[in-house]
């Protein structure tokens, strides 16, 4: 196991068996939920999960030939990019979709996600 440096708040990044976690609290919640899927209590667990909350935004522009002066097929230009939940693990209980957290922070901009998974996808988030 080896350990970095710390982050804001006070967690370390953690490698082990090749897997590198946000904390040791993540890591350690992996090793329980890995023996509940061994033991067949819940099923297809997942790590690091993205779930799109907002879109991109992109504008048109318009493209031309530097060869021939011509226009060519219209483009595109990002002026927004999406904005990402990251769940720590999603996996399958009783027949429904468990989507995890371990928190040790809650800071605003998770709050914020976290408001944006239950209006966009309906889906609560469990925290641990």
């Amino acid at each position: 196991m080896m350990a970095t440096c710390c982050s804001k708040y006070h967690s370390r990044k953690i490698t082990k068996d090749g897997q590198t976690f946000d904390s040791l609290k993540e890591y350690r919640r992996f090793c329980e939920l890995s023996l509940l899927e061994k033991a067949g209590a819940i099923t297809g667990l997942q790590r690091q999960v993205p779930f799109e909350l907002i879109p991109a935004q992109y504008e048109p522009f318009e493209r031309y030939s530097e060869k021939t002066g011509k226009r060519l097929k219209d483009g595109k230009r990002c002026i927004e990019q999406s904005v990402v939940y990251n769940a720590d693990f999603v996996y399958t209980q009783n027949g429904k979709q468990v989507v995890e957290d371990t928190k040790g922070m809650r800071t605003e901009k998770y709050i914020i996600k976290r408001k944006l998974m239950l209006w966009v996808h309906g889906i609560r988030i469990q925290e641990v």
